[in-house]
């Protein structure tokens, strides 16, 4: 492996396939981590280790912060036992707050204060917020994605992005497919909007393929904003006018696939990653496979072999 390949990270999604855990569902995957919050981590980190990732990022239930508290009793406790493996906590997806217009924004700076605390005594340095989905193109009243609504969204990431500066935290605002942050113009539009001091850009290449965008050409234009990417493969666009409710992130699964696997041009992800001297972390992700370990290797080998002239 080159010495100029990143150090390999997974979003801790991956890991949350019901056959990867023997159990019936999802929901009783929680049931384990609320039962025996030691034993989900303890596979969850032992798989990590296995297919060769050091970095990791935590996201919603069952592998939380709140499991993380159950499970070691602190943030402090866990970096411990991160360092023990010679692994490190990167970043986690901040779900608190709210996107709405009238949300109190007192309240808001309050919540992602204490979740970028939480993330710097981890040993993070990041806060992923998700703009807000969008509604189904028909719904009515219809939500239009225009520079009002996006303003707001703009204005509550300049809060959430002032109160994890002052943690010590970076706040990257993640592009997800079908959201208000998902598109090539959505993305140009929102960081137009938001202030790089505080608000940098945490691009998912999956999504953005998913979305119909290519994934270099859109985040070449922003490249200055990145501090933490997504690394996921997609078969191609997803239909952007269909029903966006609860299922809606359960049925973007049919699309991705692993790093190298799918429609993305990874070469030219890799020289962009090269260019803007962002080389030093991927972050492998594929929402809930079935074989966490195997996926995340393969993507894993191939950046390593397959990008091996990109990061000579």
């Amino acid at each position: 492996m080159s010495s100029n390949t990143p150090k390999f990270g997974v979003d801790l999604i991956t890991f949350y396939n019901p056959s990867f855990w023997n159990l019936p569902d999802e929901k009783a995957i929680q049931e384990l981590s609320d039962r025996d919050p030691d034993a989900v981590w303890r596979k969850i980190l032992d798989s990590a280790a296995a297919a060769g990732v050091t970095s990791l990022e935590v996201t919603f239930g069952p592998a939380d912060i709140g499991s993380i508290r159950r499970a070691f009793g602190s943030a402090t406790e866990f970096k411990k036992e991160l360092d023990g493996r010679g692994m490190e906590l990167k970043s986690a997806f901040y779900l608190e707050g709210s996107w709405q217009p009238d949300a109190d924004r007192g309240e808001i700076a309050d919540s992602a204060a204490a979740y970028a605390r939480f993330i710097k005594e981890a040993g993070g340095d990041v806060l992923v917020a998700a703009p807000p989905m969008r509604t189904t193109w028909n719904a009515e009243p219809p939500q239009f994605n225009d520079f009002d609504f996006l303003k707001n969204v703009a204005d509550i990431a300049h809060v959430v992005g002032r109160a994890s500066l002052q943690e010590g935290v970076t706040t990257a605002l993640h592009t997800e497919a079908h959201s208000s942050f998902c598109t090539a113009r959505d993305v140009d539009l929102l960081m137009a909007l938001t202030d790089p001091l505080f608000v940098s850009l945490c691009p998912d290449t999956g999504h953005l393929a998913l979305s119909g965008g290519e994934p270099t050409q859109i985040v070449s234009r922003h490249r200055e904003r990145v501090v933490i990417s997504h690394w996921k493969d997609a078969t191609g666009p997803a239909p952007l006018r269909v029903p966006i409710d609860d299922s809606i992130h359960d049925s973007h699964r049919e699309y991705f696939r692993r790093v190298g696997a799918g429609s993305v041009d990874w070469f030219a992800w890799g020289r962009l990653m090269r260019e803007i001297g962002f080389t030093d972390l991927a972050l492998l992700e594929l929402d809930a496979v079935a074989d966490p370990v195997t996926e995340i290797t393969a993507a894993r080998e191939f950046i390593e072999q397959s990008l091996s002239t990109v990061f000579p």
